[in-house]
């Protein structure tokens, strides 16, 4: 919660206590001046308590709002008053066991007063509190909430005013229902309480100004009427300056006056960005709640999770996560490949077998290196995105799934790779040289992109806020940790000798490993239809059929004339780039997903934003989001295993705990950014928001699950809730 600096609160309760002061003395002067009106003057701000729900449930949570209907010409001030005022206080007096959270303001208006400029409210606002009440309260009873409030409501002088509010309510056991006046007004309110933003933001400054750089991407500017930063803290800015605003494809910049406290620049900057939208004919505003870092923060940021990483702990974390990423799912169908051929190297000279390893290796690492530096070079150039990136494109999906089925059909003994088609590159993975194993590292590694083993995603985190040579590091160190295993078999004589001797039987394990090849084309066109619909999967099943009939056509053709020979391969060029071509439509479409989604164990999931996580938690609603993706094997896993069991639905019930999906299928910046907050850069991510407590959005710190899984994992986090 936005907090006012203590400097400021003092400096606010002297101001206070001398307008105080100031009126009690105008009173008396009045009083002085006209002994026969003795009536008390009219107050500029009535006030009230009103309630979302008519009544009160044991052990639940209740919103409350401090509704001010202020006379025409007076205002009242938000938390950051501006260059002059006070904010509104409530002091509660609340039954035994009951507990009152801070103010959720909504969003102030500029109230310019000669050469000041404060931020505040007028006609009306309701300032909106969450009060829990105890378990062990007493259905059909009646509770009584009484609060004392004060405020500053100002016009060309400002009087201090307070009143007492009080609210009763019954108990009653079962759910409350919306109360019929109040539920209205505080919904109004909750619409104008700022939400979290989904963009990064930083800072930089000068001797006069803060420069503001927010990355939201996909702003249409000519749709933008204004953009307002309002700072939570004093001091930060210079309330009255004009704020020069610059909208653009890759974001918000704004050039701001510089404040008169220099250290409040020294840390982040906290404030409120109020952005003034036109559509058809009309204007929407919407408000967002905006934490920017100072330059060389970055770092920091990306570890808010855990403590901050050496370089030395981040490749040591990414070695043993790249090691742990030869067991993951999605690798495995390549890595059998990559066996067959260790098998047939078995019996042949040890330094052949030690230059295969080492040829796997560098394929390996260099498609490790190439995939870094596309991730670091797209991210400095504003896009957000994370590991995994290249599998959020329909099209290099459905390319992927060409590949890995020429290989499963080679292997099916359907179509043999001769050097005709060596320079293709699923021809090269393979063939028995060298080049052969290099390539299998190559596409060891793309297969590898969809997951993101333990211990990894912390070092990949920490590795897109670095410099890229310090990036580049921890990546290299992420691809010998897969490659390790596999090398290590090849360097160390005493375990080539647990490898079985080459024979016949090789011919059958050949054909066996071919299906799953076959099962990962068949998952990938199942992600396909999650990215693009129907159509999508209709255009790459087309272009899989091409691809077989250009290997049908290979095989028909090598025993005719050599020139009937070239017309063939003329022809397999054309229907490979045909298929290739449909791969490019296949993203032209786009699936209709369903806001909520229910799991045959039971538990209903509905699509997360940051908008919506905002409104659970200001509700006080535990909430756990599932940041998932088609093309994420151990997210499927981790469903199927974990999230679809029938005791960890009841266990959600039994808490009341909300499960939103955070599909990253398809880019999404907004998710990505999400995924930065917590020092990640991939999926999956599992993160549990417990109630809040004191009623803000800010409170209550989430937990992280472990990127792998189980029923017990799970239960044990929600029961401690």
């Amino acid at each position: 919660m936005m907090a006012v600096p203590l400097r400021r609160r003092a400096l606010s309760r002297a101001r206070r206590a001398l307008m105080t002061e100031m009126a009690a003395l105008i009173l008396l002067v009045g009083g002085l001046a006209s002994p026969t009106d003795a009536r008390p003057a009219e107050p500029k701000v009535r006030v009230e308590l009103v309630s979302e729900s008519r009544s009160v449930q044991p052990g639940g949570a209740i919103w409350v709002g401090l509704r001010q209907r202020i006379k025409p010409g007076w205002h009242t001030y938000w938390i950051n008053p501006g260059d002059s005022g006070e904010p509104p206080t409530i002091d509660w007096t609340l039954p035994a066991g009951f507990e009152a959270g801070s103010i959720e303001w909504p969003h102030p208006e500029r109230i310019p007063v000669g050469p000041v400029m404060s931020f505040g409210y007028s006609d009306e606002v309701v300032l909106l509190t969450r009060i829990t009440a105890p378990a062990e309260l007493a259905a059909g009873s009646r509770v009584t909430m009484q609060g004392q409030a004060s405020w500053l409501v100002c016009e060309k002088i400002c009087i201090p005013e307070e009143a007492r509010v009080t609210l009763t309510l019954p108990v009653v056991a079962e759910k409350p229902l919306p109360d019929p006046r109040g539920a209205g007004l505080i919904a109004r309110a909750r619409g104008a309480v700022p939400t979290p933003s989904p963009w990064a933001a930083s800072f930089s400054t000068t001797p006069d100004s803060v420069a503001l750089s927010i990355a939201a991407r996909g702003l249409v500017p000519d749709r933008i009427a204004s953009v307002w930063f309002y700072p939570a803290q004093w001091g930060v800015i210079e309330h009255a300056a004009p704020q020069e605003i610059r909208v653009a494809d890759d974001g918000i910049t704004m050039r701001l006056a510089r404040g008169p406290l220099p250290e409040a620049t020294a840390g982040p900057i906290e404030g409120v960005l109020v952005v003034t939208e036109r559509l058809d004919g009309r204007t929407a505003s919407h408000a967002f709640t905006v934490r920017a870092t100072p330059p060389g923060a970055a770092a920091a940021a990306a570890t808010a999770s855990g403590p901050a990483l050496s370089l030395f702990e981040a490749m040591a974390l990414a070695l043993v996560g790249g090691i742990v990423l030869n067991l993951m799912p999605c690798v495995l169908p390549v890595l059998s490949v990559k066996a067959l051929a260790l098998v047939e190297h078995a019996g042949t000279d040890g330094s052949m077998l030690r230059r295969h390893g080492l040829a796997y290796t560098a394929g390996v690492v260099t498609c490790f290196g190439a995939v870094a530096g596309s991730l670091l070079a797209l991210r400095a150039g504003g896009e957000q995105i994370g590991w995994g990136f290249q599998l959020q494109s329909p099209l290099f999906v459905t390319l992927l799934a060409y590949l890995l089925f020429v290989l499963a059909l080679s292997l099916s003994g359907v179509v043999l790779i001769s050097g005709r088609l060596a320079a293709t590159g699923h021809a090269l993975a393979s063939r028995p040289g060298y080049a052969g194993s290099f390539f299998t590292g190559a596409l060891a590694t793309v297969a590898a992109t969809p997951c993101t083993a333990p211990f990894m995603g912390v070092a990949v985190g920490f590795a897109v806020t670095q410099p890229w040579t310090t990036a580049l590091l921890i990546f290299e160190a992420l691809g010998l940790g897969l490659a390790l295993p596999y090398l290590l078999l090849t360097l160390v004589p005493a375990w080539r000798r647990l490898l079985p001797r080459p024979g016949p039987w090789m011919e059958r394990l050949k054909q066996l490993l071919a299906f799953p090849l076959y099962a990962s084309v068949a998952w990938l066109v199942w992600v396909v239809s999650q990215q693009a619909g129907p159509r999508g999967v209709a255009v790459m099943l087309a272009g899989l059929v091409l691809i077989g009939f250009a290997a049908w056509l290979h095989e028909a053709s090598r025993g005719v004339s050599a020139r009937w020979r070239r017309a063939a391969t003329a022809a397999v060029a054309l229907t490979v780039l045909g298929a290739v071509g449909l791969g490019a439509v296949a993203g032209t479409a786009s699936p209709s997903a369903p806001a909520k989604e229910r799991a045959p164990g039971g538990l209903t999931s509905e699509s997360f934003s940051p908008r919506r996580l905002a409104e659970l938690r200001a509700r006080g609603v535990p909430v756990f989001v599932n940041f998932t993706a088609a093309w994420c094997i151990t997210c499927l896993v981790n469903e199927r295993v974990a999230l679809r069991s029938p005791e960890v639905a009841a266990a959600f019930a039994r808490k009341g705990v909300v499960y939103l999906k955070a599909d990253w299928t398809k880019k999404d910046g907004q998710i990505a950014a999400v995924l930065a907050s917590f020092g990640r850069n991939g999926v999956p991510l599992y993160v549990l928001y417990p109630p809040n407590a004191a009623g803000s959005p800010a409170s209550g710190e989430p937990s992280v699950l472990p990127q792998i899984l189980s029923e017990g994992t799970i239960i044990e986090a929600i029961e401690k809730l």
